[in-house]
């Protein structure tokens, strides 16, 4: 599993917005529909919310890539 770090300067980032921050995917539209394919996992559990705030110490997971945000 490859596994990234990602820094974060806000109080929180939206799901959507991280996954293209980090480089997955290219626009909004193709982050929704991993997302609500399911594919993702926050700190563990399935996660279908696109506007789900993320915060310092959370873990996204998806196809293999694990992202830490601090």
């Amino acid at each position: 599993m490859q596994k990234q770090t990602i820094s974060i300067k806000t109080e929180f980032i939206k799901l959507e917005a991280l996954l293209k921050f980090a480089g997955i995917s290219m626009t909004g539209g193709e982050a929704k529909l991993l997302i609500q394919e399911g594919g993702v996992r926050v700190n563990g559990s399935p996660c279908t919310m696109r506007g789900k705030k993320i915060r310092a110490g959370d873990t996204v997971s998806l196809e293999g890539m694990e992202l830490t945000i601090q």
